[in-house]
């Protein structure tokens, strides 16, 4: 478990720009409910989170087509709901960061840390854009 204070500029980073902050298998659940298209992004205290996976998630968020609900789940810290949020993304395995959209609650794309880790965050930001563009 990491130090609230640790994690507070990583999970603003995200609910700065309309995440929804996902803490327990209920608010997990309700989100997972919503109709329409979903993007989840599995949080973490990882570099690759903070020079790749959150900064790509904001720049994919300019795209004129955009998911109707976006959420995140933090990796280390809400155990419980980063769990469950990654049952719904199964066949994938665990992995953190990473993204899933779902469209009426059906994963439709997924991206693993190894799609995240070692790439830039316009790469990212493109990878999603055309999911958005496709499904959203």
């Amino acid at each position: 478990m990491y130090p609230p204070e640790l994690v507070k500029p990583m999970r603003e980073d995200l609910t700065q720009v309309g995440f929804t902050e996902l803490h327990t298998t209920d608010d997990v659940r309700a989100a997972m409910e919503k109709k329409g298209t979903t993007l989840v992004v599995v949080n973490s205290v990882c570099g690759c989170a903070a020079a790749n996976a959150r900064p790509g998630a904001k720049i994919a968020l300019r795209n004129e087509k955009t998911p109707d609900n976006l959420y995140t789940v933090f990796a280390g810290v809400d155990r419980e709901a980063t769990d469950l949020a990654r049952g719904f993304m199964v066949p994938f395995p665990p992995s953190s960061p990473s993204m899933a959209l779902f469209k009426d609650g059906e994963l439709v794309h997924m991206l693993e840390r190894h799609h995240i880790e070692g790439r830039p965050a316009e790469m990212i930001a493109d990878n999603l854009v055309d999911a958005f563009n496709e499904f959203c």
